[in-house]
């Protein structure tokens, strides 16, 4: 079974470092999944090529956007997302932020989201968890614990077999959220499924209720005392 990741990115050049550490994310992700016997598809946002639309889209009360509006049901659909943006004064870029801004609502929820950032000093490396975590915490993704901060000197240099490490373990991170979402969850239904209807789950897997005893029965042969 196939699963869809898709790369979001927010560099500004072409190329950019921070399209980079998201290349080297995804791949890191593929072998994982492909080690667990699974496949996942991946695909790549990058947010300059959306800058116009979504500065129409915040100036214009949302107004149709094909891309940005095909980018968006890319990104619902999708079974995980890594996102990475490069910090400009201390946080996450403005490019970045706006696209998160005018994606719908309730994209993300439930979604495991690695996050990642670089910068030109390590100096920056805090803004993952005050300024990207609580960004995909308050969309109601699910947040991987490892995130991954790259600055320039993580590049042609000893420092780079850390840096490697930390994309390793994100990625075993993410890699184990695809494969137990799908092969945990269907597999728990179709258990209850199998079963003979005394669950109480329908079809769609929605309402899922153990088999509620009447109160009376509980009581029956007890005389209070």
């Amino acid at each position: 079974m196939s699963r869809r990741l898709v790369v979001v990115t927010a560099g500004l050049s072409n190329p950019s470092t921070t399209s980079l550490v998201g290349e080297r994310l995804a791949d890191a992700v593929s072998t994982q999944v492909a080690g667990r016997g699974e496949n996942v598809d991946v695909e790549y946002i990058e947010l300059r090529e959306l800058a116009v639309g979504l500065a129409h889209a915040l100036t214009t009360g949302g107004l149709p956007d094909p891309a940005l509006d095909e980018v968006k049901r890319r990104i619902s659909s999708a079974d995980g997302m890594i996102a990475v943006t490069p910090v400009f004064n201390a946080s996450y870029s403005g490019l970045f932020k706006t696209f998160f801004d005018v994606l719908d609502q309730d994209a993300l929820v439930g979604m495991p989201v690695l996050i990642a950032a670089t910068a030109g000093t390590p100096r920056h490396s805090l803004v993952l968890d005050y300024a990207l975590r609580p960004l995909f915490a308050y969309m109601r993704a699910t947040v991987l614990p490892t995130g991954v901060f790259a600055a320039t000197e993580d590049f042609g240099s000893a420092d780079g077999a850390d840096l490697e490490q930390r994309i390793n373990r994100a990625a075993a991170e993410m890699a184990t959220a695809l494969v137990s979402t799908r092969t945990g969850v269907e597999g728990l239904l179709q258990e209850h499924l199998d079963q003979d209807g005394a669950s109480g789950r329908s079809r769609d897997g929605v309402g899922l209720q153990p088999p509620v005893n009447d109160f009376a029965a509980l009581l029956h042969g007890h005389d209070g005392s």
